[in-house]
């Protein structure tokens, strides 16, 4: 089954989003590595998610989602089955 590409340069942000994203980013680099980044490399760090790596997380989401949805689909007829009687 071939997959839709997912448009990443339609992927937009608020600007709350956007400002707890940066500071997601510099807060992580600056408590892992020490390193404090500036606002040009936090929005390419940004970037790089959004642009690359959005599409191979959203997909995944999807996939977890219909794997949640089967499960659940198997357990409604597994149910719908139970209801049955023993016919005499």
């Amino acid at each position: 089954m071939q997959r839709n590409r997912m448009d990443t340069t339609k992927v937009s942000f608020t600007d709350e989003q956007k400002k707890a994203l940066m500071d997601a980013i510099h807060d992580f680099f600056h408590s892992e590595y020490d390193e404090d980044l500036g606002i040009i490399k936090q929005q390419r760090i940004m970037e790089l998610f959004t642009e690359e790596l959005a599409t191979i997380i959203y997909n995944k989401a999807l996939d977890d989602a219909m794997t949640w949805y089967k499960r659940q689909q198997d357990n409604l007829e597994a149910d719908f089955y139970s209801l049955y009687k023993e016919a005499r």
